[in-house]
């Protein structure tokens, strides 16, 4: 080690370096690469441990719920190296982010450190040259009440989730999960589709038309209108429909259908409009605040359409290189330094008249906002424009770069003002109207027109459209927070006007929108559930579990969804419950604000308060958000839960959607059994949507999936007839057998020995180019002619084929196989052609190395040149030395140097991966009482 005296600890490898350049020779900054503990998974704990008080959770509930912490097995060198450096030092700084994780990393560092020397807890909001010399000047102890609500909030979902998810594995499906903010947003998409799938359409016509004033300096000058009233009744919008396509209000609101609709427009030939009324308001509208965490995500998304785990990811690769400050915060302030930067950048390159007199101030509204205490904006005391990073970032760091600046400058800008313009005009309907000539036809429009754009000229906030999205598409960010700028002529009332272009229109109502990411972000955000730093994550492990897919834009449920949330919704309602969950976040900021104690609040939760009262009835309270239940007893007593009811959802008509281990499938309960006495079955296609299995679509699929199937003709050679079915893993044609019955009296063992002595149909999967619906009997052969037989090779002997299988169309001969290009070529492919295949070197994986992706410049460690490649589980870096693949959020066209750097960094910390010996473990530390700045107790490893 040098001659350093200091040492500084952070989290990431990133920040490390950027740290290390602002500090001088005498600071050594290290980083601990995230989290270096955390309680291990039960069957890791030491063997004499796994029959004593922390066998189930890693944590004694009987004993203050004292958890049992491990070291990572990937950060034991990381630790050892941590301890080497701090060997040389005099003091330690405990730089971690400032909020809950940070603290408890920080916490943990000194656990496993066990220092001897000073310790200074260090924070900062942004990581510049002045921030980071203000933070050391300006160190604190630890917090353990930010400490304590990370532990309460981690034993918490310990405890959830080992104590439910055994529940789902055992009534659903093996390896689901349950968590206490993963279920409830699991609901909220799922409580959606169901909204939808409940949804009646209704039709209703209304009439338009283009006008213009006859006389003045505005005569000729067109507008659009719209049919609002119709003798003296208002005429209904989609607005007045109900979910059930009913009409909300029965008395004065008329109802067009199409005959009407066009007997309005027939009824207003050569009809005289006049203005009836003309109202003008000042239109003024004040810019949105600073971002907070949710709403980063949410405009990310609408803007950008970036996922909530890529925002955060980008966010943090800013923050960490200087460029933002940080961005887990729930508040949405501004610092004065900050405050007075935005004034000025907005009056240098807007004009001054582009600043309102007194700066904004902006609170936030969250009663528990405490993750950090200022808004992301860009960092320092001045900002730089996006021009001026513009060399330095690029791709998506750029992208959210500019989005953050220009959210924040316009934040401190003045007002956007105009005025709006409402007007209405009518005329008489004449006799081609039928039963209502005679009536008023009133028709209207209204404009804004921004006279000072103010804030709108650095930026505008975008809005979730919530019923641009019924099948699929966008739901977010078409929108526009601001009324449209739609000039009106000049008018007076009583000017005559010419109407043209009148024209019938027909509309139908549209079901609730999917949420997308960033609409569920502001729905959990509202509702108090969860934090807004933990929804990344949190949609990201509802779509591995299977729980929930996009489509477009949207979030769409899952059948297996559906089941999951039926089995709590039945059975642990009080844990999904929207007000209890809120209620439990406010218990843990009360923890963290040291308001409430942890071991009572969490004794209570498990344990209950020794009151009776069922889970159902027991209303929200505090210390633990439920009176006299526990989840201990409730899970204890949950009586029978039948499974196949859980795992079933009603259609109609006696048709239920089952989930089952393979997937959804339907099953018709009023049809005919089969000779088993089954059900008629058919599988549910994965790209149908919940609210698009339909009793009409669920007929089609059992008809295509039937046990006879779709009879497609007989096979010359073979006599047998020819049959195209739905089966488990998709569609399939085969040949029917004309089998004799088994006897019946016959045991199960010979039963079962005589039917599988019984031929076997040839079967084969349709290509991906074939329909079930429209499949032929020349398919289908061509299909069950496969293995094809291509040829022997001369050298060998050995026959080579051409066969389809699970992976694709493939050549074998003896035990070597080869990929071939398409489906097509197993019917085509020549003898030539597959020795020239067989000729080449066997390549490892599915494809052969490729050039690099990209080229990312060289890494600092090793020295070597950085390249993104294709691998056999997809794009990587490399340096030739590590190899890194890419996270979900990162593609080969967004990973930026830095990232790639830092990926590179974070593989060679944790170091070769290496088998666990069956050597036997050392005896458990008993716990020992902690340092001074946590006061709590923990065993430890």
């Amino acid at each position: 080690m040098p001659q350093a005296r200091k040492l500084v600890i952070v989290e990431s490898p990133t920040k490390a370096r950027k740290i290390q350049g602002y500090l001088g020779d005498e600071y050594v900054v290290e980083a601990s690469v995230g989290h270096i503990r955390d309680l291990p998974q039960p069957s890791d704990l030491p063997a004499e441990m796994k029959k004593g008080p922390y066998k189930k959770f890693a944590v004694d509930v009987d004993n203050g719920f004292d958890p049992y912490y491990e070291v990572y097995a990937d950060k034991k060198a990381k630790v050892r190296e941590l301890k080497a450096a701090l060997k040389e030092a005099d003091e330690l700084f405990l730089a971690t982010d400032e909020d809950r994780e940070g603290e408890a990393i920080a916490w943990h560092l000194i656990e496993a450190l066990k220092p001897k020397v000073p310790v200074h807890r260090m924070v900062f909001h942004e990581i510049t040259r002045e921030a980071i010399a203000r933070a050391l000047q300006n160190t604190r102890e630890l917090d353990s009440d930010l400490v304590d609500a990370q532990e309460t909030r981690r034993i918490l979902d310990r405890l959830y989730g080992y104590e439910v998810s055994p529940v789902l594995w055992r009534k659903v499906r093996q390896g689901l999960s349950a968590g206490r903010v993963q279920s409830v947003a699991t609901r909220l998409v799922v409580e959606r589709e169901r909204d939808r799938m409940a949804f009646v359409t209704a039709d209703y016509w209304d009439v338009t038309g283009s006008f213009a004033p006859q006389d003045g300096d505005d005569a000729g000058q067109l507008f659009r209108a719209r049919l609002t009233g119709l003798g003296g009744d208002r005429v209904a919008s989609g607005r007045d429909f109900d979910d059930r396509g009913r009409l909300k209000v029965r008395t004065g609101v008329v109802h067009l259908d199409e005959a009407e609709a066009h007997a309005v427009v027939s009824g207003l030939d050569d009809a005289s409009f006049a203005v009836r009324s003309l109202e003008t308001k000042p239109y003024s509208r004040k810019p949105a605040a600073p971002f907070t965490t949710s709403t980063l995500q949410q405009e990310a998304s609408r803007k950008l359409r970036m996922a909530s785990r890529q925002t955060m990811r980008t966010a943090q690769a800013l923050y960490e290189n200087g460029y933002i400050t940080y961005m887990r915060t729930d508040s949405p302030a501004l610092s004065a330094e900050a405050t007075d930067a935005a004034r000025r950048q907005a009056a240098e390159l807007y004009g001054p008249e582009y600043v309102p007199g007194a700066p904004r101030l902006y609170a936030s509204k969250n009663k528990g906002a405490q993750e950090a205490h200022e808004a992301i904006r860009p960092a320092g005391d001045s900002f730089r424009t996006p021009a001026q990073v513009a060399r330095e970032i690029s791709g998506d760091q750029f992208k959210l770069y500019e989005l953050i600046w220009k959210r924040t400058v316009a934040s401190q800008m003045a007002d956007a003002k105009g005025s709006t313009a409402s007007v209405r005009l009518a005329a008489t309907l004449g006799s081609g109207a039928g039963e209502r000539a005679g009536n008023d036809a009133v028709f209207s429009a209204s404009g804004t027109v921004i006279t000072f754009r103010g804030f709108l000229a650095a930026y505008e906030e975008s809005r979730d459209v919530e019923d641009a999205e019924s099948a699929g598409g966008p739901a977010a960010g078409s929108g526009s927070g601001a009324a449209k700028e739609n000039r009106l002529p000049r008018m007076a009332e009583g000017d005559a006007l010419a109407g043209t272009e009148l024209a019938a229109e027909g509309h139908s109502t549209s079901p609730p929108a999917r949420y997308t990411e960033a609409s569920l972000v502001k729905a959990l955000e509202e509702l108090g559930i969860g934090r807004p730093s933990t929804y990344a994550a949190t949609i990201s492990t509802v779509q591995d579990r299977g729980y929930v897919r996009t489509k477009g834009q949207a979030l769409v449920p899952t059948w297996l969804a559906f089941a999951v949330v039926k089995l709590l919704e039945e059975h642990f309602g009080r844990l999904i419950d929207y007000d209890f969950t809120a209620a439990m976040e406010a218990d843990l900021d009360e923890i963290a604000a040291g308001e409430r104690e942890r071991v009572a609040w969490l004794t209570r939760f498990y344990f209950g308060d020794g009151t009776e009262g069922a889970a159902a009835a027991g209303g929200a309270g505090s210390d633990g958000g439920a009176a006299g239940w526990g989840l201990r007893d409730l899970v204890a007593d949950l009586g029978e839960i039948d499974p196949v009811a859980i795992n079933s959802v009603e259609i109609g008509e006696g048709i239920r959607v089952r989930v089952g281990r393979y997937g959804p499938y339907l099953e018709d309960l009023r049809a005919e059994p089969d000779k088993e006495g089954k059900a008629p079955r058919a599988s549910v296609p994965e790209d149908i949507a919940p609210d698009e299995l339909t009793v009409a679509k669920a007929r089609e699929l059992l008809a295509a999936g039937a046990e006879d199937g779709r009879v497609l003709g007989v096979d010359p050679g073979s006599g047998n007839e020819i049959v195209a079915k739905n089966g488990r893993y998709g569609p399939y044609v085969t040949e029917v057998l004309d089998l004799p019955e088994i006897d019946p009296d016959l045991s199960a063992a010979a039963k079962k020995k005589a039917k599988a002595a019984q031929p076997k149909p040839r079967t084969g999967s349709l290509l991906k180019s074939m329909a079930l619906e429209s499949v032929t009997l020349e398919d289908a052969l061509k299909i069950l002619s496969l293995p094809r037989v291509v040829g022997k090779d001369p050298e060998s002997g050995d026959e080579i084929t051409a066969q389809n299988g699970r992976y694709g169309p493939y050549l074998k001969k003896g035990t070597d196989s080869r990929t071939i290009a398409s489906e097509e070529q197993l019917f085509t492919i020549t003898l030539d052609e597959a020795l020239k295949i067989y000729a080449e070197p066997k390549r490892r994986g599915r494809a052969a190395a490729a050039p690099p992706l990209r080229e990312l410049g060289d890494d600092p460690t090793s020295g070597k040149p950085i390249v993104v490649k294709d691998g056999r589980f997809g794009a990587y870096v490399t340096d030739g030395e590590t190899n890194r693949t890419l996270p979900k959020d990162l593609t080969p066209e967004s990973i930026t140097p830095d990232r790639a750097i830092e990926l590179l960094a974070e593989k060679r910390a944790q170091g070769p991966k290496k088998r666990k010996a069956p050597a036997k473990k050392a005896p458990a530390k008993k716990p020992a009482a902690k340092k001074a700045p946590a006061k709590k107790s923990t065993s430890t490893k």
